[in-house]
């Protein structure tokens, strides 16, 4: 860890933290996401400059060590996608590898969509591709199908999560989010939300230990989480903005990498989509789908190693 390298780069009118390992290799870019940090993909970037490759993963917009704009508007996938590209001209790249988790698989797929000469080819886990559905955004889909029960609505109310996760408590919140293996876990129920009981078995697993909170604890208690919020609060303005982008295909070389287990991948839907033809119909150089067995949401955390190997042997290729 000690040899990884920790900077700030001016990038579209913020400073953003990165965190970079390997010199003069292709440039492997680890995008993170919520509620999580450049820490997340400390094992890749070992391992990928072990390999002979440049890692680098910034803080995003709202998140560590990485300016966090006010405004919740400030946070659209053209702001954060707008940062990316400018780091990677930061760092003297035309074009850079792109690896995307959740939010960050989230990010990837639009700057795939909006800047596709700016990658050589992605590999994306955990939250695939979603089209643009013209007829209503995803929130709204969300509500019709949860009710207000789904994470993603309740996050929408300005300064009500940050209520809650202040009475829980940074770590104890952290830990619930981080340990989470239960595929329905994205409906909350009305009277206790993200409470902790006594049912939830906060043990840490082998592949995240109490060093490991303390350092997402202490960046997150300096920050709060309303950075990393207005992501879903920018949700419904994204859709507006994208009205241009419907119908767009993802056309750069694609995997895709998800645990069985993950919350994600039991969104209703997505397992046909991503087996039965949408997914590739609308990423077309999709040339490889990898299912893990037995593997929750933080895929990075969990089998970092089988990560860093899926991730060196579709980009070797290119």
């Amino acid at each position: 860890m000690e040899t990884i390298i920790h900077r700030k780069v001016d990038v579209n009118g913020i400073s953003m933290h990165v965190a970079e390992k390997g010199e003069g290799g292709p440039v492997v870019l680890l995008i993170h996401g919520f509620p999580e940090l450049w820490y997340s993909w400390r094992h890749q970037i070992l391992g990928l400059a072990a390999r002979g490759y440049h890692a680098v993963a910034p803080d995003l917009r709202g998140f560590g060590d990485t300016d966090i704009p006010p405004s919740s508007s400030s946070y659209t996938m053209f702001h954060v996608v707008g940062d990316i590209v400018a780091l990677i001209h930061a760092l003297g790249q035309d074009k850079v590898f792109v690896v995307g988790h959740d939010w960050g698989a989230i990010v990837a797929w639009h700057l795939c969509m909006l800047r596709p000469d700016k990658v050589k080819a992605l590999v994306n886990l955990s939250v695939a591709f979603t089209p643009r559905n013209p007829a209503r955004s995803s929130i709204n889909s969300l509500r019709s199908h949860f009710g207000d029960a789904h994470y993603m609505v309740k996050f929408q109310e300005p300064g009500a999560a940050e209520a809650e996760f202040a009475e829980i408590g940074t770590a104890l919140i952290l830990k619930k989010f981080l340990t989470i293996r239960r595929p329905n876990a994205y409906i909350l129920p009305k009277e206790t939300g993200f409470s902790v009981s006594s049912d939830d078995d906060l043990t840490l697993p082998p592949w995240l230990s109490e060093e490991d909170i303390n350092y997402y604890a202490a960046k997150f208690e300096k920050t709060g989480f309303t950075g990393g919020l207005n992501y879903y609060r920018c949700m419904e303005l994204n859709w507006e903005l994208t009205a241009a982008w419907t119908g767009t295909q993802i056309k750069v070389p694609a995997k895709f990498i998800v645990g069985d287990l993950d919350l994600a991948y039991h969104f209703p839907g997505v397992k046909d989509y991503i087996h039965k033809g949408g997914f590739k119909k609308d990423v077309p150089f999709l040339q490889d789908v990898v299912v893990m067995e037995g593997v929750g949401h933080f895929i990075t955390l969990e089998k970092a190693h089988e990560v860093t190997d899926h991730i060196y042997d579709f980009i070797k290729a290119f």
